[in-house]
């Protein structure tokens, strides 16, 4: 990739991101924004990404590279710090071995990554608190919110993905994603430019959830057909319709009445039309302007 094509790139993706935070209000004035590294392609270009834009944002906020070291055997602990100390940024590595519970909890050969993930975020959310960070910032992108939309219906049978901000369940941690509009392909290549230390994500020697790879194929396969697959399923979702859909609890269907108190709206197309009635008829024939 040239330079001019990864400034163009780097440009798409500051604009993605900045407008994302724009619009859920992701980071306001004043904010202690703690930015949780995994030590892969999304977490560091997020980190890079908002370091960038706090230099020109209209707010003042602060950024915290927080890395959870979980003991995974062959985890080269060293490589973040390393990096960490280049940009020059308030960083912490939370060391927790939580690596010994999942192997003990998890038979072999099952998926470890539900229980992983989870006491991660317990973790991690505890320590936000304890640096003061108001904002908890992690690296999905819109592409992991579309997979995580159909992995919801396809198999936990209710429609859900992953919100841009998130109110956490005890109401102490508020979650954001600042590269929610930006797309998987453009991150891959960002990071590749710059040349992160990438850590692998599969030194627990467990892969990644077969059902999120098979959603993830499906939609490749779905974007060769059409490019802007992923695009619209995204805006699909921030326009949401629950009088269509079929969730009670959204929308008052048992309640529905007809108001016929007003005149009717002429049709826009209105046409002569005759009408043949049959059968008994129980009530007189009103005749309705069409």
């Amino acid at each position: 990739m040239s330079k001019l094509e990864f400034n163009k790139l780097q440009k798409r993706l500051r604009r993605h991101t900045g407008q994302a935070i724009e619009d859920f209000q992701m980071i306001e004035e004043g904010d202690r924004v703690m930015v949780c590294l995994s030590g892969g392609k999304d977490s560091y270009t997020m980190l890079d990404i908002l370091m960038n834009l706090q230099k020109s944002a209209p707010v003042s906020f602060e950024l915290i590279a927080v890395n959870m070291d979980q003991k995974q055997p062959g985890f080269p602990e060293h490589v973040l710090p390393e990096y960490l100390e280049t940009l020059g940024i308030e960083y912490y590595i939370v060391n927790k071995d939580t690596y010994s519970i999942v192997k003990e909890k998890i038979p072999e050969g099952k998926t470890t990554c539900g229980l992983c993930s989870r006491l991660r975020r317990g973790t991690l959310y505890g320590f936000a608190e304890q640096i003061g960070a108001t904002k908890i910032a992690l690296g999905h992108h819109k592409d992991d919110i579309v997979q995580t939309l159909f992995l919801n219906m396809f198999y936990g049978s209710r429609m859900a993905a992953m919100p841009p901000k998130l109110l956490s369940d005890d109401k102490r941690n508020v979650i954001i994603r600042p590269l929610a509009y930006c797309r998987e392909a453009d991150i891959e290549r960002f990071s590749a430019y710059k040349a992160f230390p990438i850590i692998p994500c599969n030194l627990c020697g467990s892969q990644e959830n077969l059902q999120r790879q098979n959603i993830r194929k499906m939609l490749l396969e779905w974007e060769k057909q059409d490019g802007s697959r992923i695009e619209k399923i995204f805006s699909a979702m921030q326009n949401i319709a629950p009088s269509q859909l079929a969730d009670r609890d959204l929308f008052d269907f048992a309640n529905l009445n007809i108001d016929r108190s007003a005149e009717r709206e002429a049709h826009p197309f209105d046409a002569a039309q005759s009408i043949d009635a049959g059968g008994p008829q129980s009530l007189p024939f009103v005749e309705v302007r069409l």
